[in-house]
């Protein structure tokens, strides 16, 4: 059988002859117990923790990390010095009130994550293809940058559109660049494939937001293949899981990523079971996290999966607060509609092809209004990051 790609990628990455649960898990353990003798000299946020545990189960017994402690506390949990520093992203904006979250990265930790990049976009990008980018572009070591240097480094040509664009720009771009591949967030390609059609494209990776499974669906309808769902967070480095050619679950980055999944009360679930998931990242040199809550909710896939990786798989993981997914899994059964937001008043606006009526949107919530304007070139997609109820 040849060998999953995130096999290969935890072989060449940390010299390992043999990738199985147990080589994972020693690995991992070693790895934890470097980091906690690290924390323990440094006398930083975490210096309270112990210098060594003994097995994974005690990892259970730490204490969780915030959103909160992430925002008082950067140069507490920063683990290397300001000139090894590469990137940092915040979740500061402009109506950002208290204290902005800053995750920093080394080179190091960017190039981990292309090459992670690499082996989950190896399984759609091919040599001499070509691939349009709908992710946000910002600096040297942005993600959208990250995923155009790993297609660039598997022989592909990456087409940098980024976000916030018209229709009519992305029918132009499919039109004269003629890309087989779509990497960008799931409902945007959903919007794009149903403005534009779907050209050359064949495949597509989606991530950075919920993915319904009736936006899947549709999708995949129109493209003819499967998708690509894969995972990360700025925590993680920006790359987390992948998938891989089975469809079923994404593989975690388990040389730098250790995962729990815990119920409301903290307490650690058995693999199978839905809770949030709880992430210690022993792989990053800049700001390596013990038990961080994510806000995510998933589950650990119990199987060993079908491509014979034994690498742990993330099932599809949702917001805790999944509102607007549950009402995207809904409303895009329409297939006239193009694209939508709502706020916390209820107020819905929809972009359509012109054939949704504002009953056919009325009887499937309960909205205040709804405004409905027929799509054409100059209008963009709705949201340009994660899609949310909007404040009032």
């Amino acid at each position: 059988m040849k060998k999953s790609k995130i096999d290969a990628l935890l072989e060449r990455q940390e010299s390992m002859s043999e990738i199985n649960g147990k080589t994972i898990e020693n690995m991992q353990l070693e790895k934890l117990n470097q980091l906690l003798k690290r924390e323990k000299e440094r006398s930083g946020f975490y210096k309270n923790l112990p210098e060594r545990l003994y097995s994974l189960d005690e990892l259970s017994s730490l204490p969780f990390t915030t959103d909160e402690d992430l925002a008082h506390n950067a140069g507490g949990i920063l683990l290397c010095s300001q000139s090894e520093i590469q990137s940092v992203i915040s979740d500061a904006t402009s109506g950002t009130t208290g204290a902005a979250k800053r995750v920093f990265y080394t080179k190091n930790d960017c190039e981990n994550t292309v090459e992670l990049f690499m082996a989950g976009l190896g399984e759609l990008v091919f040599p001499d293809s070509v691939t349009m980018i709908c992710m946000p572009f910002s600096h040297a070591y942005g993600l959208g940058e990250l995923i155009s240097e790993a297609i660039t480094g598997l022989g592909a040509r990456p087409l940098n559109v980024g976000v916030g664009i018209s229709f009519g720009e992305l029918k132009e771009i499919l039109e004269s660049e003629k890309p087989d591949t779509y990497v960008g967030m799931p409902v945007t390609l959903l919007s794009l494939l149903r403005y534009c059609g779907r050209g050359s494209l064949k495949r597509a990776l989606v991530s950075g937001d919920h993915c319904p499974k009736t936006v899947a669906a549709e999708c995949e309808k129109i493209l003819g293949s499967k998708l690509f769902p894969h995972y990360g967070s700025r925590e993680m480095a920006l790359g987390g899981a992948i998938s891989c050619i089975a469809h079923e679950g994404m593989h975690l980055r388990e040389n730098h990523v250790i995962a729990e999944i815990v119920d409301e009360n903290g307490n650690v679930l058995p693999r199978g079971e839905y809770g949030e998931l709880v992430i210690t990242t022993v792989g990053m040199e800049a700001m390596p996290l013990i038990r961080y809550k994510t806000g995510d909710y998933t589950r650990i896939l119990p199987e060993k999966c079908p491509c014979g990786s034994s690498v742990l798989r993330l099932d599809t993981v949702h917001r805790l607060d999944d509102r607007m997914e549950k009402l995207d899994g809904v409303l895009f059964t329409l297939s006239g509609l193009i694209d939508c937001r709502i706020n916390e008043k209820k107020e819905l606006f929809a972009l359509t092809d012109g054939t949704v009526t504002e009953a056919d949107i009325k009887s499937r919530g309960d909205f205040a209004s709804v405004t409905i304007k027929k799509a054409d070139d100059g209008d963009k997609p709705l949201y340009i990051g994660k899609r949310r109820i909007l404040p009032k």
